[in-house]
């Protein structure tokens, strides 16, 4: 099973029962950081995490060296992790990475799209909806994040995920701190178009919807909230 199922099940409140604990803790925390649950600024300890997910440091430890490697997190010099720092190009960058290569996942996966998996988008889109009438950042950036992975999912692409995927690792502690700073009351929820799209088979809608829908996360963040990068 890919990481990207394995993802949506723990979004969804399932813990893969196929996974050992190691790759349990990895997915948790990875997981974590694609929705913002590691905020940018605040580093974290392997004894602190693990008594937090209520297991042995060795697991922790082992899954705070991959995220290390896959650069969602840094190791800093007094042995704890936090998430890297970020600069206005390098947030605007990522953003256009995900504006490529997400509305092509999008159309990709469109002509696999049946009525169960409609309906599916539809329920997970209403929690999305839920999100946003609550302000709950959390809740809406799990819901969104599931809606996405579980639309791009159906296209079974082993090239383009991966890829989706590292760019929420990196993107995403900084999308939450977006949406906590103006609040989900100015948010226009363009999973609506995706589903009209969906449901009348138009790439062309879809593409369009999914694009909007980055833009509107992305561009929450003011330039003046990154580090500079020094001359």
């Amino acid at each position: 099973m890919s990481s990207l199922t394995d993802a949506i099940q723990l979004i969804s409140g399932n813990r893969p029962d196929h996974l050992t604990l190691q790759e349990q803790v990895y997915q948790r925390l990875r997981l974590d950081i694609m929705t913002g649950r590691f905020i940018p600024g605040k580093s974290v300890t392997i004894r602190g995490l693990a008594e937090e997910l209520g297991t042995s440091p060795m697991p922790v430890r082992e899954a705070l060296r991959r995220l290390v490697a896959e650069r969602a997190l840094a190791l800093l010099p007094n042995r704890r992790v936090a998430v890297p720092e970020m600069t206005a190009e390098k947030y605007r960058e990522l953003a256009d990475a995900r504006i490529a290569l997400e509305p092509l996942a999008a159309r990709r996966a469109l002509d696999h799209l049946d009525d169960k998996m409609l309906e599916r988008l539809r329920f997970i889109d209403s929690e999305v909806d839920e999100g946003i009438r609550l302000d709950d950042v959390e809740l809406y950036l799990r819901k969104n994040m599931e809606f996405h992975f579980t639309l791009y999912r159906a296209g079974t692409s082993e090239v383009i995920m991966p890829l989706i995927e590292s760019l929420w690792l990196q993107i995403g502690p900084f999308l939450y701190l977006a949406q906590k700073r103006t609040g989900l009351g100015t948010v226009e929820d363009q999973h609506h178009a995706a589903l009209r799209a969906i449901e009348a088979k138009d790439a062309d809608a879809l593409t369009e919807a999914i694009h909007l829908d980055i833009l509107d996360g992305v561009n929450r963040m003011p330039d003046s909230e990154f580090a500079q990068k020094s001359a």
